[in-house]
């Protein structure tokens, strides 16, 4: 009986442990970038008594609203646009601001940019990894607005992130 006591200890013993190992991954992704393919341009505009908007559309061309007016010949009028590049097929968001940013003039004066809009939305997939993203906006130009170039010191900022 002694004997089978210890015979049996070893084998409970012998099964008290097992062990296994497990595979180990990780996936790489190309990290996203955004770069800036053309900046954005509300081409030569006239101010009046009268305040108004310059709406820039997707396609370089421009309404008004107001007392503003465009000088005919002018095409330097441009959309924001970017490309986007990563990984392959995919998602990511897109955030531009949601607030309006000044442009300062080089003589005096200020006016505001504001209701930028993507044209993919607020979310897109890459394709052959790559997108182009064209932003719009309105450009508030004052009464009288005095004459000069306007600009933005800090820039439009749109920000990309993998989903």
């Amino acid at each position: 009986m002694a004997t089978t006591l210890v015979l049996a200890a070893f084998l409970g013993s012998a099964n008290a442990q097992s062990t296994t190992t497990a595979g180990t991954t990780a996936i790489l992704v190309t990290p996203i970038s955004i770069a800036k393919t053309a900046d954005m341009h509300f081409g030569t505009v006239a101010a009046s008594g009268t305040s108004g908007t310059v709406v820039l559309d997707y396609a370089d061309g421009r309404t008004t609203t107001g007392g503003v007016t465009l000088p005919s010949g002018s095409t330097l009028q441009k959309t924001a646009v970017f490309t986007v590049t990563g990984e392959g097929t995919s998602g990511f968001s897109i955030t531009i601001p949601s607030s309006p940013i000044t442009l300062t003039g080089s003589v005096s004066g200020s006016m505001t940019v504001g209701n930028f809009v993507a044209d993919l939305g607020t979310s897109s997939t890459l394709v052959g990894g790559s997108k182009t993203i064209k932003v719009k906006a309105t450009l508030n130009v004052g009464v009288g607005q005095v004459a000069g170039i306007y600009t933005n010191a800090s820039g439009l900022f749109v920000t990309v992130n993998y989903n």
